[in-house]
């Protein structure tokens, strides 16, 4: 079984995640902010469902956001098992309103954890993999990583981000044993939408007036309809588990995970990027994987 590092998992996706590894008896380091405080009790809770699983189960405090933590984490998962052979990056936060709304230190805290927390976690786990030559970095996206929905500018931004540079770590890390590939969530009624970072200056939300209500109108009527027919969100971790049992080597660059609509936009325009990128990979003399 397989030895796995999850960012964010004291609720949402991470958790699912977690258990879902753990039903399946791998061993898992699963790691969340305020172990020991403002998370004890999703601690204990993971504690709990893990003692009659086939699974082991770590516990690792982690602010992503915080380098020294991000190094010490890996560092104590490596000193648990060994070796690291997949990292899900998932810790991630969300806005929603008036781009123009949000702060420079609040568009700074969306990045710094959904993109840089992403790029400390990867580059401190991968010297160990590199050097077993085998390892599996799954970030976790968002169909809104490759199309744009009105009033969540900055999320959209960073999810953009995730996106360019999961695909070049990609192609960097051909030849080395290690994969990394997306998956792109859609929407699904978890507890995302309550964390949502709101706007931080409200006399630029009070200048839009009479369009002031349309953030909520739009967000509000898409999680009401979203309610009422909720997908199942244990779909992202059997995406991620799907991804793990998948040869190296064979792998997709993404996944959409979007059963609630379909998540047809998304394919299409994931279809014809690879098309373009496999073109130009060929064209750059990158066509075949070296080892190096």
């Amino acid at each position: 079984m397989k030895k796995i590092f999850v960012t964010g998992s004291s609720t949402g996706f991470g958790q699912l995640i977690t258990k879902r590894l753990l039903e399946n008896g791998d061993t898992v380091c699963a790691s969340m902010r305020d172990l020991n405080d403002r998370n004890s009790k999703q601690a204990e809770s993971l504690t709990a469902f893990a003692q009659d699983k086939p699974g082991k189960l770590h516990l690792i405090d982690l602010d992503v956001t915080d380098p020294n933590s991000v190094e010490a984490a890996i560092n104590k998962a490596l000193e648990f098992e060994g070796q690291i052979d997949v990292l899900v990056n998932n810790a991630g936060v969300g806005q929603g309103g008036f781009t123009e709304t949000f702060t420079e230190e609040q568009f700074q805290k969306v990045f710094d954890v959904n993109v840089f927390g992403l790029q400390r976690t990867i580059r401190a786990v991968l010297p160990s993999m590199r050097e077993k030559r085998s390892g599996l970095i799954i970030n976790i996206s968002s169909i809104m990583g490759r199309i744009v929905i009105p009033y969540a500018g900055i999320y959209t931004a960073s999810k953009y981000a995730v996106e360019g540079l999961s695909e070049g770590y990609r192609y960097e890390l051909k030849g080395t044993g290690v994969d990394v590939v997306v998956v792109e969530p859609g929407g699904f009624a978890t507890n995302f939408s309550d964390n949502m970072m709101p706007p931080g200056d409200e006399e630029r939300v009070k200048s839009y007036g009479k369009l002031v209500e349309m953030p909520e109108k739009m967000w509000g009527g898409f999680m009401e309809a979203l309610q009422a027919n909720p997908p199942d969100p244990n779909e992202i971790a059997e995406a991620v588990v799907k991804l793990i049992e998948t040869p190296a080597g064979q792998r997709p660059t993404r996944t959409v995970a979007d059963p609630w609509s379909g998540g047809e936009g998304t394919k299409a325009i994931n279809e014809t990027t690879d098309q373009v990128q496999t073109q130009l990979m060929q064209s750059l003399g990158m066509g075949q994987e070296e080892s190096v």
